[in-house]
């Protein structure tokens, strides 16, 4: 993903994750938690994507120590972009190596472990 849309998996995650949310923002809290990344790191991240455009930042009304994240239009642009490529990485590195029965199970195991993530809320 580096080479084909210069950013990295983490950048693909924020601003897709960005993109999903209403009003395409999330506080930086909650896009640390839905790309299970520490706060820390999510700054360097989203400090780098502000740099490039794909990304801009406010203050939240209701918490001056808050801040929203959100994706902008060259970010939306750039998402796209990268998505097939993306699609097409999965695919070879995972989909194409795995059997009928394999891929059965690792059905039941992503089944698995979506159930427990909505189990915990």
């Amino acid at each position: 993903m580096q080479k084909q849309a210069n950013m990295t998996l983490t950048d693909y995650e924020i601003l897709l994750a960005l993109s999903e949310a209403d009003e395409l923002r999330l506080r930086m809290s909650e896009l640390a938690a839905r790309v299970f990344v520490s706060r820390s790191r999510l700054t360097y991240r989203v400090d780098r994507l502000t740099e490039v455009g794909f990304v801009t930042r406010e203050e939240c009304e209701d918490d001056r120590r808050g801040l929203w994240a959100i994706v902008t239009d060259k970010g939306r642009t750039a998402l796209a972009e990268a998505t097939p490529g993306h699609h097409a990485d999965i695919r070879r590195l995972l989909f194409r190596v795995l059997d009928d029965g394999d891929l059965g199970a690792f059905e039941a195991v992503l089944r698995s472990i979506s159930e427990q993530l909505d189990d915990d809320g």
